[in-house]
């Protein structure tokens, strides 16, 4: 697939789907994926001839900067911002399909590297050397960051079983 796009629109429309599903699994909705989808590509499309010529592989160029914008825009909004007065009323938020799943829910609370891994490596099906191009670490970061993911996913899931059996008894 390296050399096989060399239009840019002929790229978006045919890895779209892909990196919204990717987007999806880094942020945790539909829209924030969407927005930083949007956000990548732009960068993307400005630079494409170069992209395209130098890399040797677009989509994981691009995979590799949706995983650094995803970082960049949780470290700036994770800071707390204080204001004067709470709002009167609380938006409608449409509910979210997997709020209640407790996969999702225990990915969601991975640290954003973590859970880009968890997501290239069984969501998308890379291999760990193609994780690590992605993401710019070595394939050892790759295997601690699944390792320590997968005990913390097994942990966090391993209390929701164990939940779930105790109140049924009552």
């Amino acid at each position: 697939m390296p050399g096989e796009f060399v239009d840019f629109g002929d790229f978006v429309q045919a890895t779209l789907p892909g990196l919204l599903r990717y987007g999806h699994a880094l942020t945790g909705n539909p829209h924030d994926a969407a927005d930083l989808v949007q956000t990548v590509l732009e960068k993307i499309g400005s630079r494409w001839t170069y992209v395209h010529e130098k890399t040797g592989d677009p989509l994981a160029y691009v995979r590799r900067s949706m995983a650094n914008a995803h970082v960049s825009r949780w470290r700036r909004t994770r800071r707390e911002n204080l204001v004067a007065d709470l709002p009167d009323t609380s938006p409608h938020v449409p509910a979210d399909p997997f709020e209640h799943e407790p996969l999702w829910r225990a990915l969601r609370t991975l640290p954003p590297r973590q859970r880009a891994v968890m997501v290239l490596r069984y969501y998308e099906g890379l291999s760990e050397a193609e994780i690590a191009g992605v993401l710019g670490i070595t394939q050892g970061t790759v295997k601690s960051q699944a390792s320590k993911a997968i005990a913390s996913l097994r942990m966090k899931l391993k209390s929701v079983d164990g939940e779930g059996e105790g109140s049924g008894a009552g």
